[in-house]
């Protein structure tokens, strides 16, 4: 990847979000099959995979469009959203026991930092950015 230079701009996998982002998904979809009881496997867990991994979806497709204000906020928007639904699914898992509490700490503490650090960075796009739309 490198550091961004004038020959190449900054890209969403420079960014803290994404890497962290992209960790948390693929650490919640190991976690669900490896830890999850049989009976969640077609329900919450399929719903915590998919919205764990939307919240990557919208920051990269987000990131791509962040030329037109009202499209990167609309996707930062969508993916701090993914982040809070990611985050009840956990709450739904623990409450059914099918997630260990230390398992649940961790994860929820890291989406928890996910969703302050997506909040504050649309905070700042709607401050600060320029665009043509």
């Amino acid at each position: 990847m490198g550091k961004p230079t004038a020959a190449r701009p900054m890209s969403y996998e420079d960014t803290e979000i994404y890497k962290l982002a992209r960790r948390l998904a693929g650490e919640v979809h190991k976690m669900t099959y490896a830890e999850l009881p049989k009976n969640e496997q077609f329900e919450e867990a399929s719903q915590i995979r998919r919205s764990s991994k939307s919240i990557v979806a919208n920051f990269v497709e987000g990131f791509g469009m962040r030329r037109y204000k009202a499209e990167f906020v609309y996707r930062l928007t969508k993916a701090n959203a993914e982040c809070d639904e990611t985050k009840a699914h956990l709450q739904m898992l623990l409450d059914a026991g099918s997630l260990r509490v230390e398992r649940f700490d961790y994860f929820y503490g890291e989406y928890q930092k996910l969703g302050r650090m997506l909040y504050n960075f649309r905070e700042s796009v709607i401050q600060s950015h320029q665009s043509d739309q």
